[in-house]
């Protein structure tokens, strides 16, 4: 018995007060700390080496100590330097603090065993400790390509030596600074093109998008945004191994290259983290673990810092793995970024600590509470706190602001229609603007404060950024987008028992430029919502299909076939990159049937189609009557010419009507003398059809490309919808190359002293330029913005032969005007 006793006790688990898992920056930041008060620790790396991580970088590879604002609190040595200056720092730092490091253990499982936390570590071991720090950061399971040829071996997903690589045409899949980093480092000796999901580089670290603009500049890479591989076919023959076939804006784009190297980040971690008894907010499987404001899990005594905990920036890490372990001290330390949110709450809740503030704004609005602390503290530095008075309007319909607005506390009214009368109320918790975030259009409707509010105003860029990184966001603010697009556009007489009944069943199909959301001739499967982008609508009629009309966002189209009962009447093609609502047919029918409104309404539209198709004809018949063939100009062929030229995603294009032009080059004089010289407006190049001209200049698009990766977000979007370049452009010429319509230029502004023939034939007061310094900086289109009397290339015809229309009145334009431009033109010609 004495012998089994004595045998229990040596067989007793190694206890320590503290147990840190993982030697990555964090977890070697947290030991630092911990030997310096002299606590009973232990650090476990399951490799054989610290910061296998940092390890796997590039040779070479310049490590950033980001945010840069962020100071330093911990004890471990870190600063931007080379990876292999980094390492070594590290490494010294073990030494110099005698760290208890064990390599090579790794850790399988973690259980609460009575008052102690139970660790198993792979070969069967098991160590006790009152506290434990998971530190082990995300890269241990890589995501992989799941698309047909991603396991082909010329699919990689690391780069360890850049080097390596020579006179290659390489593709990097990726968005975040991995491949960004990758790919710089691939550049010079090879041909690099990246695919980013996004429409900008806008997760990685400034200093890794500059890097990156430099390089596209000097023609080292170029990129496709809002671009998914397809697949990846092996090649027998040629030059190139392998073809990559990717779903561009613009369609399917096959690009043979030699290798393709894949960052999709990692795996989420979990399963791993709810089978040591972790506890998540909510169902997502990427969803962060749910954590208190000292990094302390579901699990007590249990601690989750660093990447792990969605902190992945090496320099937060560092800071976290010194805080817990003075938290586990009991020692109160505050946030570094405290002061700074201090003063953004100084006009609301000063009375209160920030912690109690933040805690507040995640109790109030639900979806705010989707994000960890840091993200939350991040959200609120690069947002506006507003404090709107009852009466005061947030943003008035057609509005081209795309800001996004959280309501803490306060009532709304929402002015759908323009009668002034209240459609909706937002309460506190609620939140609004999706509408605008989504489709890049003109605000919907007029929002007016009912009640003193508090609203947290939050920048386009900020809430794309969120919605890649919290799925769980993403999801509702879909959900949420696809119910106000219900509202909108079926109106809102439905109950809100339908409403909801419809957008929980509603589809969100997503469509690249050319692709069909339904053909001619299709059974009805639903009504089509259009939420962003925009639509032709076309018909087969003579043995060839004529362009009805356009549909931009905000509208539907489908309705017809649910109408008449009849097969689909025309083919609906995305006339750029579209999304799209659908609501099943059955539901909507259903609908229609119970909604005398909403019949009539639909009524209305059917009556008006068949009334617009039988004008067509008439004027289609009328043509070919005079001799005009099916490849002649015709109001349709117009239509089709024009959302060739992007119309489908513009805002506002300039038109000149050939017929009338007197080429007097007015326009573009009077643009020059009250620009700093140089026009924005190019009169004799753009393509031209049935003596409709749309000349080289800014169509400024729903989603402007040129805003897309400016280093100093120079570009922006006026209340009324003109996209224009401030004094901050530092003429890096990204914007020009982004431009898909060449309406961008790099010129120098000139100084205009005196007041130009034009200003003073205009009525034009001389505007203050910056002063020229010789350098060359982005010009383009800006409507005039800032002359109230309108742009001056249309003021400045004689003629009337120049206009300015937005597309919608611009393709009615192309149907009508123009029909009538188009009939007398060919029926003269032939006679």
């Amino acid at each position: 018995m004495k012998k089994t006793e004595n045998k229990a006790k040596s067989s007793a688990p190694e206890h320590f007060n503290l147990m840190i898992i993982g030697a990555g920056p964090s977890g070697l930041s947290a030991a630092v700390r911990a030997a310096e008060h002299e606590m009973s620790y232990v650090l476990l790396e399951s490799e054989l080496a610290p910061a296998s991580t940092v390890r796997s970088y590039l040779r070479g590879k310049f490590v950033m100590a980001e945010p840069r604002g962020l100071p330093l609190r911990s004890p471990l040595p870190f600063t931007a330097s080379l990876r292999e200056k980094v390492l070594e720092t590290w490494e010294n730092a073990i030494e110099a603090h005698h760290l208890n490091v064990r390599y090579g253990a790794k850790v399988v499982d973690i259980k609460r065993r009575d008052h102690v936390l139970e660790v198993t570590l792979a070969e069967g071991t098991k160590l006790t400790a009152d506290h434990v720090v998971l530190a082990i950061g995300v890269q241990g399971n890589l995501r992989k390509l799941e698309i047909p040829g991603g396991d082909l071996p010329q699919i990689q997903y690391q780069l360890d030596d850049p080097q390596a690589y020579q006179d290659e045409t390489i593709v990097v899949i990726g968005g975040g600074d991995s491949a960004v980093e990758n790919a710089l480092a691939l550049t010079g000796r090879n041909q690099i093109i990246i695919l980013n999901r996004a429409e900008d580089f806008s997760n990685c670290k400034e200093s890794n998008i500059h890097q990156l603009m430099d390089a596209r500049k000097r023609g080292a890479l170029d990129w496709l945004l809002e671009t998914r591989p397809k697949l990846i076919e092996a090649n027998t023959k040629g030059e190139f191994p392998i073809t990559l076939f990717a779903n561009t804006p613009n369609g399917v784009e096959r690009i043979p290259c030699h290798r393709v190297i894949a960052r999709l980040g990692a795996l989420p971690a979990r399963p791993q983290l709810e089978a040591f008894g972790v506890a998540f907010p909510t169902p997502d499987p990427a969803a962060l673990p749910s954590l208190t404001s000292e990094y302390e899990s579901s699990v007590p005594g249990l601690y989750i810092i660093g990447a792990l905990a969605g902190y992945p920036l090496i320099k937060q890490g560092i800071n976290q793995g010194y805080e817990v372990v003075e938290y586990i001290l009991g020692n109160p330390v505050e946030p570094a970024d405290t002061a700074l949110l201090r003063e953004k709450f100084a006009s609301f809740c000063s009375d209160r600590g920030v912690d109690d503030v933040l805690q507040k704004i995640k109790k109030s609005v639900p979806l705010l509470a989707m994000l960890n602390t840091l993200q939350l503290r991040e959200l609120v530095l690069e947002s506006n706190i507003l404090l709107p008075a009852a009466g005061d309007i947030i943003f008035a319909r057609n509005d081209y602001s795309t800001t996004f607005f959280f309501i803490v506390e306060g009532e709304l009214d929402v002015l759908i229609d323009a009668d002034e009368t209240s459609d909706a109320t937002l309460k506190a918790g609620q939140f609004f603007g999706e509408m605008a975030l989504v489709s890049g259009r003109r605000r919907p409707g007029t929002v007016v404060a009912r009640t003193p509010c508090v609203l947290i105003e939050t920048p386009r860029r900020t809430m794309q950024k969120l919605i890649n990184s919290v799925p769980s966001m993403r999801r509702v603010l879909n959900e949420v987008a696809i119910k106000s697009a219900v509202q909108i556009c079926i109106g809102l007489s439905l109950s809100e028992e339908d409403l909801n009944d419809l957008a929980q069943h509603a589809v969100l199909k997503s469509y690249a430029a050319g692709e069909e959301l339904f053909h001619e001739g299709d059974e009805a499967d639903g009504l089509y919502l259009i939420q962003s982008g925009s639509v032709t609508v076309s018909h087969m009629l003579g043995g060839r299909e004529v362009v009805l009309f356009y549909v931009a966002a905000g509208h539907y189209v489908g309705e017809m076939s649910l109408v008449s009962g009849d097969p689909r009447y025309a083919t609906v093609r995305a006339a750029v990159a579209t999304d799209a609502v659908m609501i099943d047919a059955a539901r909507m029918r259903d609908i229609i049937a119970r909604s005398p409104e909403i019949r009539s309404e639909l009524d209305a539209r059917y009556l008006k189609h068949l009334q617009d198709q039988e004008k067509r004809q008439q004027v289609e018949s009328t043509l070919q009557a005079g001799g005009v063939t099916a490849d002649s100009a015709t109001p349709s062929s117009l239509i089709s010419f024009l959302i060739q030229q992007g119309v489908g995603e513009a805002t506002d294009v300039l038109l000149i009507d050939e017929s009338l032009c007197v080429r007097c080059n007015h326009c573009e004089d009077a643009c020059a003398e009250t620009h700093g010289g140089t026009t924005r407006l190019d009169r004799d190049t753009g393509p031209i059809y049935a003596n409709i001209r749309v000349p080289t200049s800014c169509r400024h698009c729903e989603h402007p490309h040129c805003m897309k990766d400016c280093p100093p977000d120079a570009i922006h979007r006026a209340p009324h919808g003109e996209v224009y370049i401030d004094d901050s452009c530092i003429g890096c010429g990204n914007c020009q190359q982004n431009c898909p319509y060449d309406v961008i230029q790099m010129a120098v502004i000139q100084d205009q002293p005196q007041r130009s023939l034009w200003q003073m034939l205009l009525g034009i007061q001389p505007k203050v330029l910056p002063k020229a310094d010789g350098a060359k900086v982005a010009v383009k289109c800006d409507m005039c913005k800032d002359i109230p009397e309108g742009p001056v290339c249309v003021r400045a015809c004689p003629v009337g032969a120049a206009l300015r229309v937005n597309p919608e009145a611009l393709l009615s334009y192309a149907g009508g005007t123009a029909s009538e431009i188009v009939l007398q033109d060919n029926i003269a010609h032939k006679d």
